[in-house]
């Protein structure tokens, strides 16, 4: 039987990411994206009873699959303030974090959320903390054609995207986009029939960035994870397209989530990270089969010095 944290999210890379953090029994661990609890499930299996576990989520949703265990602490909040959350729990020697990026196939496969394409009559929503105020709909309804040419551009690598802008400001005109089907009606005739489904979900990607602030929420994370892991603690993140992977990268192989390589004296880069993996860790055939939505994902490893 499937349990309902199972069918909530199946993790890409399990083993692959959970290995990569090289757990020690009686460490302290973060799981920033907690979502179904697949990747905190089995860092727990690996934890000693003197061993510690941090899942956050911001989605309400995520809580209903909170694990049963006195080693681990749900924080219902955003990752980019991890670092503040760890200082409020006083937790100063990190040993490992892990964060997978994807869109948990719970967000993709419910209707009423608006992440996904295949559902027309959802609304256009995409709020991750539906706390949050501002949905999709306010994005496409409200940002001028200048600023939706340039998210769908810098988000979703579309280069439709100025006419895509230019078409949904027209069609606003008569009537606001409220649902899905309204947003296909106006974007679907401007796509190529061999590229229409890659470049909805570039579309669907870009306007899902832009009301999460996900970059700009990557770039507090990273920055914060870099300054509370312990020395020889782990970051594993996976990730799923290449805006999120640059940063990743970055981070590991510069120090900073701009690239920027700095080198002491000998000429030897300066970073605050030794990689684990120099070449990126893929799913294999097996696992695609199994749960396609990993065939994208990419994992980093690297090891704090």
């Amino acid at each position: 039987m499937i349990t309902r944290a199972e069918s909530y999210h199946k993790p890409a890379l399990l083993q692959e990411s959970i290995d990569g953090l090289d757990i020690q029994p009686d460490g302290v661990y973060i799981d920033l994206t907690y979502g179904g609890g697949g990747h905190s499930r089995e860092i727990l299996r690996r934890l000693g009873p003197k061993g510690r576990l941090y899942g956050f989520d911001q989605d309400e949703d995520a809580e209903k699959n909170i694990v049963d265990d006195d080693r681990f602490t749900f924080v219902r909040s955003n990752f980019r303030y991890v670092k503040q959350w760890m200082r409020y729990f006083r937790e100063e020697r990190i040993r490992g974090i892990l964060a997978d990026l994807g869109v948990s196939s719970h967000h993709l496969d419910d209707e009423t959320r608006g992440f996904s394409f295949r559902f027309e009559e959802a609304p256009l929503d995409m709020r991750m903390n539906k706390r949050a105020a501002r949905t999709a709909a306010d994005v496409v309804n409200g940002y001028s054609e200048e600023q939706l040419a340039s998210l769908f551009y810098l988000y979703g690598e579309l280069k439709s995207g100025r006419k895509i802008a230019a078409a949904i400001v027209k069609a606003r005109s008569q009537k606001p986009l409220a649902t899905t089907r309204d947003l296909l009606e106006v974007a679907e005739p401007l796509m190529g029939r061999d590229r229409e489904k890659k470049d909805l979900a570039r579309l669907f990607q870009a306007l899902r960035i832009e009301v999460n602030h996900e970059m700009d929420a990557l770039r507090d994370m990273l920055v914060g994870a870099t300054q509370i892991l312990d020395e020889g603690g782990r970051l594993s993140i996976i990730t799923y397209h290449s805006l999120e992977d640059r940063l990743v990268k970055n981070v590991m192989r510069a120090g900073n989530v701009e690239g920027r390589v700095e080198q002491d004296f000998y000429g030897r880069v300066k970073s605050p990270f030794h990689l684990i993996n120099n070449k990126v860790i893929t799913p294999t055939d097996e696992e695609i089969e199994n749960n396609p939505r990993s065939r994208s994902a990419k994992l980093r490893i690297a090891e704090k010095v």
